[in-house]
């Protein structure tokens, strides 16, 4: 299939899975969202009234420029439809590169294109840094965990680049299945290598010195200057569905995005040999 055909059937595709997974958000991790909103409202309400207590003045707070409704419906349904449709693109572009260089139908190719992009771009990653809600992480941290998260993206792609050098070396040596266990081999150790070397959230400067040593950033209790416990941490059950939440959305994502582009680019080929002998009875 012709690049010019490819591109906007992979646009396509992204665009619709991008859709289902914004639909499956809104229902399921869109409540959660808002409830860490409201852990945040009301964390900085216990936060202001200690040092208000203290002296201190509270922060002035920025406007709202869009409302809640307007963010967390067709902000990021917006959003995420556009997302999709790069998503596809950038599927669109390793599809070509692969396209004649394995012997796999295009529906096949497709799911096995989807399934390394969903690895080594969100589930590899996720792995070390997995995604939070609202009001788990500190401002201070956005640029370090946007640059963590980064690495591990570009550090799970050049690991599977070269896990598919080491299965093209061993192929003819071993076998391809064979070849195909030392080439995942080789990705499971440098991506563990690399996990190992990145520091957890937990670990950063800004985390550190509220929390202390934590393994994470997750907020903890809130205390009084006595030790008391004036707000509890943040709820462990949103967080945890929230991440599962968010990863069953990108699997719909990458699912829909192989499974449409699939059939579309199997529409363009010629039917298969048994296919045709079928059709002329």
């Amino acid at each position: 299939m012709h690049a010019r055909a490819v591109i906007p059937r992979a646009a396509l595709a992204g665009a619709s899975g991008d859709v289902v997974a914004w639909l499956f958000a809104l229902l399921f991790a869109e409540p959660l969202i808002q409830a860490a909103i409201d852990y945040e409202a009301e964390r900085g309400e216990a936060e202001a009234a200690l040092d208000a207590a203290v002296g201190i003045a509270p922060p002035e707070e920025a406007p709202e420029i869009f409302s809640r409704t307007v963010q967390g419906v067709w902000g990021i349904g917006v959003g995420m439809v556009l997302a999709g449709v790069a998503l596809g693109l950038l599927f669109a572009v390793v599809y070509t590169l692969l396209q004649g260089k394995v012997s796999l139908r295009p529906r096949a190719l497709a799911l096995l294109v989807a399934g390394a992009g969903f690895l080594t771009l969100y589930a590899t990653p996720f792995v070390k840094y997995p995604a939070n809600p609202p009001a788990v992480g500190h401002d201070e941290t956005i640029g370090d965990r946007s640059a963590l998260f980064l690495v591990m993206v570009v550090g799970s792609v050049v690991a599977l680049v070269v896990a598919g050098l080491v299965v093209r070396a061993l192929r003819e040596r071993l076998g391809t299945w064979n070849a195909v266990l030392v080439g995942g081999l080789a990705y499971v150790v440098l991506v563990g290598v690399l996990m190992a070397v990145l520091p957890s959230l937990g670990e950063l400067a800004a985390n550190v010195a509220t929390y202390g040593p934590a393994v994470s950033e997750t907020p903890q209790p809130l205390r009084d200057p006595v030790g008391r416990i004036v707000f509890p941490g943040f709820d462990p059950d949103v967080l945890y569905s929230f991440r599962v939440y968010a990863l069953t959305a990108q699997i719909l994502l990458w699912g829909v995005l192989g499974l449409v582009f699939g059939a579309l680019a199997e529409r363009t080929v010629d039917p298969r040999p048994s296919e045709r002998a079928l059709e002329s009875v």
